[in-house]
């Protein structure tokens, strides 16, 4: 069922809230930080998975071809340059930071007077942005939510359980604002869901096995930072997703 990710997601994020906010701190730091190892090398097993063999259900699409269906690399591997390139000129990679800053700086200035940093209502709303950006933002909310829409809800579930010990960790700091940010995690998310559904007819075999197998490569590379083993610009990368999609449309 189209949408179903994103119902997963937020549910994940509001028990992990429920869990950190009662339990947190009683998890002790070398846990949490296997945990997010273990994470880290699923995801980037996933990536890899969906580069390599993306596998899509030809009973969902408008696709009249014979499976299997393998998207073409010169097409992947074109439309990530371009749209890394147009990404790098446009800085979408630095805009991204910069939102991040200016909502936590609001953050920061919502903070009343005469207060410590750690004062409640301030911890509140600081939950809730830094939540918020941290799910919000991000390659693989963007190609789970489209993929999500052509009923594949995989990436989300995902990030659902990613989401979810993040969550965690997050509201043993920051408190309930971080529960608020399946708010704005919902809307984005289920939008996105939305007019992916809307053009279905136009996400054929050939552009969702696309989309599907470079934005693999993208998942692959969150993999890579959450192992610390290296941060790639994604914010730049991402136009090179649609740019193959495109492509893969007319040529595909």
């Amino acid at each position: 069922m189209p949408g179903s990710g994103t119902l997963v997601n937020v549910g994940a994020v509001l028990l992990g809230t429920t869990v950190g906010l009662l339990f947190g701190r009683l998890i002790p730091e070398r846990v949490r930080a296997t945990a997010m190892a273990a994470i880290g090398l699923s995801v980037l097993g996933l990536g890899l998975q969906m580069a390599l063999d993306p596998r899509i259900d030809p009973a969902k699409l408008h696709y009249g071809g014979l499976l299997p269906y393998h998207p073409n690399p010169l097409i992947v591997i074109g439309g990530l340059v371009l749209g890394g390139i147009a990404g790098e000129l446009l800085q979408l990679e630095r805009g991204l930071e910069r939102i991040g800053q200016r909502l936590h700086g609001l953050a920061r200035l919502m903070r009343p007077a005469g207060l410590s940093e750690a004062d409640q209502g301030h911890k509140l709303v600081e939950g809730f942005v830094t939540a918020s950006l941290l799910f919000c933002v991000g390659a693989m909310a963007v190609i789970g939510s489209i993929q999500d829409g052509a009923g594949q809800p995989q990436v989300l579930y995902v990030k659902a359980l990613l989401d979810g010990i993040a969550s965690v960790v997050l509201a043993t700091t920051l408190g309930a604002g971080v529960g608020l940010s399946a708010l704005p995690l919902g809307l984005y998310q289920g939008s996105i869901t939305l007019v992916a559904s809307s053009i279905a007819p136009y996400l054929t075999l050939p552009v969702l096995a696309t989309l599907t197998s470079s934005g693999g490569l993208l998942i692959a590379a969150i993999g890579l930072d959450l192992l610390a083993i290296k941060r790639l610009p994604l914010g730049n990368l991402l136009p090179g997703v649609f740019v193959a999609s495109v492509l893969a449309y007319f040529l595909g």
